[in-house]
């Protein structure tokens, strides 16, 4: 209701007004009673609580304030907002009655004190609330009050003091009011001492968070009043709180403290208090309260003098190697602002007078930090961190190239070679940020989405990255080139070139350049990390739809032409070397074999780097298993190999060992101290690579047909559990394994679910059957329905998978029952209700024809009641959900409604008996071009159009029925009749 009219109803009726107000609460608390006015004039205050407590619905724990979706958090918004608006328009007159105030306090605090949740939630939000704006009133007051001071000094000090004056006298008389300050102040003293005192440590969190929240509002509001240790103390204190959302208000009211130069320099006690605490809070487990710590401490950095320590710096710095990236940002910004940012560093000017970029201070500041930190594997971390800060920084290509190219006399202190190395790395992590525009792999899910303003930004970046490094990258390559490490990293930079912008003609000598320089290096090099750079290079530059391609091609054919003629030579010096051994074909492949099978002898004896003889194993089946059709027939017979059983069980055990089996510790480390037992964010970074390298390659088996598809079935297993670090990988290897084979695809799903619902029902007591109310069961029910999620929204295209599923689930639920007698319970019916995941993935008329193959299974319908049988029930009403016919029924949990019999016939044959949909249309077409056949008259009546609409019809038609060829007549002879008007007996 609105608050003007509510206003005027109390000047005219204030106990019925009151009694409308008392109701507003009562009912936003979710409770349905309401007050009388006979019942607050019989009864005391504490009874008229305990009546609406008992009319409240205890079972019912849902209410208001804790309800989702926008409706409820505009509900909150509006609520919260009509106390403040109540008081501001009581301000200037009945806020002071002695009565208003007194009575909505009194109500607030009572029900504060509930034991009903929704009660005591919904009161001591309205309580806060109420005090944040009674606090800006008397803010208002004091600062009218010292403004009618100041002015009444200024005032007497005109006035001679003999004379007299009516503003003066004026000025005192409001100088002297002092009444409805206190009376404001003893308001805010009652809401704090009746409320805030008692719920500030409820036991529900909410109301927790809702008083820390509060709190911190006012210490920023009004630092005069509440800034002082006898309120900051709450924050202190509840930072150590359990739950994340109250930890996270205490830090969101910090911020605004600190946030505020003249507010923190009164916070010295505090600091010094709770400083311990915050420095170690982004260690939280939780990410938010991760962040906003982060934030917190930057803030206390800025404006606190020497708050935090060398030590307390150098700790926070490592987060930028952190893989949660709003983390890793915020350090990131602490990093630059501390350590990177510093003013007045001055720009290196060499000899000849020309500026050549940002400072270069600045630039051996953060490699300095990069080598010290010894984390040199995830410098693309380190950028990431810095881009949203120092992008421009980071983007100053001329300042550090000519840092690497120019001596130590033209820039002052040379670059050692620790120094050179990291620069470079930082450069080409800083050119992969700027062409790509999304986080490295490892620190966020998937690809960022760019907007348009980004996305113009990306090319902008790769435009002017080509520009320059097309012209600097041969000087580079040339000073470095005996350097493997350095060469290997510069040869990248060329893969995020815009190859348009090196088709322009000013650039072709400098890429002939880059092609020479390559091509040095290659003849100089054998280093593997060298040699696929400059492979990776070539295949780059080398598209035909460019311009720049047969200059590149031919670059590549000479350099390859000289390669072979270096080879041929060395070829005819180890042939006379040898002239007197046969190396045929059949002395080399055999040796090949006896290598691969002599590494699996050593397998089990390799202990130290088992991985890398895993990945190598894992290679080797896969070049043996998959040779060329045009290899020799002797070759394919020599080396062909597929692994037996034995290796298949031995090669995922190794994974489960090595990947799932630690995954929990490995997770739980992400919560530990960075320094504890030896491990840092670089060890859990390499043990996920590491991790993720063996899967795949284990995947990459499956998926190419090495290792049965089957055997996904366990690794899909830990697909929701894990998802966060191989949900990529497992999501990949079924959509691969689905393209190769839909339907033993789907059986390899459908395996999965049933091994991890048997070892659900092994795990449960044998008495008391299969508990599908548990958290093992309600895991299996959310993998049902991920894998449900991947067929996509095409059903046409998923139709005979899931009609798989379907039956191979529906066998397994009543595996071992020998029917529906009432007595005899199928062990597996519960598994019903996991394959009710896919329903909605079924056409209409397959969801029919897998009904009818579920009543085969069901031989006295009426005998399925009690809840026992409430899987089946459930799983039938997933069927039938979308039938009109069936809508009277579907509420019975006992009876099973008879088919129409119009539709019956469509549905008396059984799933099982079928063929796929494949052999089914093939019978069709077999079948009409059969009657064509026979009566030719009617070839005519038929056109391309037509006879494919015919087809499309006959398909459809057909999935409603039997799959059998043999009894097609009836239907194509029935739509050959309603669509050709052909008499029957010319068919």
């Amino acid at each position: 209701f609105q608050v003007v009219d509510w206003v005027e109803a109390y000047k005219q009726d204030r106990n019925l007004a009151l009694l409308d107000l008392i109701n507003f609460f009562i009912q936003c608390s979710g409770c349905q009673g309401m007050v009388t006015a006979e019942m607050l004039q019989s009864l005391y205050k504490k009874d008229v609580m305990r009546k609406m407590t008992e009319t409240f619905d205890k079972d019912n724990e849902d209410y208001p304030l804790i309800r989702t979706g926008p409706y409820w958090k505009k509900f909150k918004a509006n609520f919260c907002e009509f106390i403040a608006v109540l008081v501001q328009q009581c301000q200037c007159s009945i806020l002071y009655d002695n009565y208003l105030m007194d009575t909505i306090i009194s109500l607030l605090t009572g029900l504060a004190d509930s034991m009903v949740r929704a009660f005591r939630h919904t009161s001591t939000l309205a309580a806060m609330k109420l005090l944040t704006a009674v606090v800006s009133i008397h803010l208002n007051l004091d600062v009218n009050k010292h403004n009618a001071q100041r002015l009444y000094e200024v005032e007497k000090k005109r006035i001679s003091g003999k004379r007299t004056n009516g503003r003066l006298d004026q000025l005192e008389r409001k100088r002297k009011e002092v009444r409805e300050l206190l009376e404001v102040q003893n308001m805010m003293n009652a809401i704090f001492k009746g409320t805030f005192l008692n719920r500030y440590r409820d036991v529900i969190p909410e109301i927790r968070a809702t008083c820390i929240e509060e709190i911190g509002r006012w210490i920023k509001t009004y630092p005069d009043a509440f800034l002082n240790d006898s309120y900051l103390k709450y924050i202190g204190w509840m930072l150590y709180d359990k739950q994340a959302e109250v930890r996270l208000k205490c830090l969101l009211g910090l911020q605004g403290i600190y946030s505020r130069k003249e507010l923190a320099s009164r916070m010295d006690l505090f600091t010094n208090r709770f400083k311990d605490r915050i420095v170690s809070m982004p260690l939280d487990k939780d990410h938010e309260v991760a962040v906003q710590a982060m934030k917190l401490l930057m803030l206390m950095s800025q404006n606190c003098e020497d708050v935090l320590s060398a030590e307390d710096c150098e700790m926070l710095y490592q987060f930028v190697y952190a893989t949660h990236r709003p983390l890793a940002v915020a350090a990131g910004e602490f990093l630059y602002k501390r350590l990177l940012g510093h003013e007045g560093d001055r720009e290196v000017q060499p000899k000849g007078g020309r500026k050549f970029g940002a400072s270069t201070d600045q630039l051996k500041r953060l490699i300095d930090f990069f080598l010290e930190s010894e984390l040199h594997k995830h410098v693309a971390y380190l950028v990431d961190s810095l881009w949203d800060w120092a992008g421009k920084f980071l983007k100053d290509w001329e300042c550090m190239t000519t840092l690497l190219l120019k001596n130590a006399e033209e820039v002052g202190e040379a670059l050692s070679d620790a120094q050179e190395n990291a620069l470079i790395e930082i450069i080409l992590a800083a050119v992969r940020e700027a062409a790509e525009g999304h986080p490295p792999v490892g620190r966020g899910a998937a690809k960022k989405i760019l907007s348009v303003k980004e996305k113009k930004i990306q090319l902008e970046d790769c435009t002017k990255i080509t520009e320059h490094f097309i012209m600097v990258l041969p000087q580079l390559l040339a000073k470095y080139s005996t350097d493997a490490e350095k060469v290997a990293n510069l040869l990248q930079i060329p893969q995020y070139y815009d190859l348009d912008v090196c088709s322009m003609g000013h650039l072709e000598k400098h890429l002939g350049a880059l092609l020479r320089e390559i091509k040095d290096i290659v003849a100089k090099h054998s280093d593997m990390s060298v040699l696929e750079a400059s492979s990776r290079t070539y295949y780059v530059l080398c598209h035909e739809e460019i311009a720049i391609y047969n200059q590149v091609d031919c670059a590549r054919t000479q350099m390859i032409d000289e390669l072979i003629k270096q080879l041929n030579q060395l070829l005819d010096c180890f042939w006379q070397k040898v002239s007197d051994m046969c190396f045929h074909l059949q002395i080399i492949l055999p040796a090949l074999q006896c290598t691969y099978f002599s590494l699996l002898w050593q397998l089990a004896a390799v202990s130290e780097n088992s991985p890398k003889a895993f990945m190598i194993l894992c290679d080797w089946l896969l070049i043996l298993s998959h040779l060329d059709s045009n290899n020799n027939e002797e070759a394919v017979r020599l080396l062909g190999y597929l692994p037996n059983t034995p290796l298949q069980e031995k090669l995922f055990s190794f994974i489960k060992e090595h990947v799932f089996m630690d995954n929990e510790d490995f997770n739980a480390f992400v919560s530990l101290d960075l320094t504890e037992e030896g491990k840092d964010e670089s060890c859990k970074l390499d043990d996920l690579h590491k991790k993720r390298s063996l899967l795949a390659a284990y995947c990459k088996l499956i998926v190419y047909n090495v290792v049965e598809m089957t055997a996904a079935a366990e690794i899909y297993k830990y697909y929701v559990k894990t998802y966060g670090d191989f949900g990529d990988i497992i999501k990949e290897t079924l959509s691969k394994t689905r393209y190769n084979n839909k339907i033993q695809s789907a059986k390899t799903l459908i395996l999965c679910l049933q091994q991890l619902f048997q070892t659900h029902a092994e795990s449960q007591d044998s008495s008391s059957g299969v508990d599908f109310s548990s958290p093992s069961f309600a895991n299996i029910k959310e993998l049902a329905r991920r894998f449900s999620l991947t067929f996509g929204w095409d059903q046409v295209k998923s139709r005979e998978p899931i009609a798989m599923i379907h039956k191979e689930g529906i066998e397994f639920a009543f595996q071992g029952a020998t029917g529906v007698d009432g007595k005899c319970l199928p062990p597996n019916l519960s598994f019903l209700l996991i394959i009710s995941e896919f329903s909605n993935k079924l056409l209409k008329p397959d969801k029919r024809l897998v009904y009818s193959y579920l009543q085969r299974y069901i031989t006295e319908p009426l005998s399925c009641r009690g809840d026992e049988w409430q899987p089946l029930v459930c799983y039938r009403n997933s069927l039938l959900a979308n039938e009109d016919e069936e809508t009277s029924v579907l509420g019975s949990l006992g009876e099973w409604p008879p088919m129409g019999s119009s539709k019956t016939s469509s549905f008396k044959r059984k799933l099982s008996n079928g063929m796929k949909t494949s052999q089914f249309l093939i019978s069709c077409i077999f079948f009409v071009c059969l009657s064509v056949w026979q009566d030719c008259s009617i070839l005519g009546k038929l056109n391309g159009f037509s006879f494919k609409w015919l087809l499309a019809v006959s398909f459809n038609k057909g999935m409603l029925c039997s799959t059998c060829p043999f009894e097609l007549g009836p239907i194509v002879s029935l739509l050959w009749r309603t669509y050709w008007k052909c008499p029957s007996q010319d068919l």
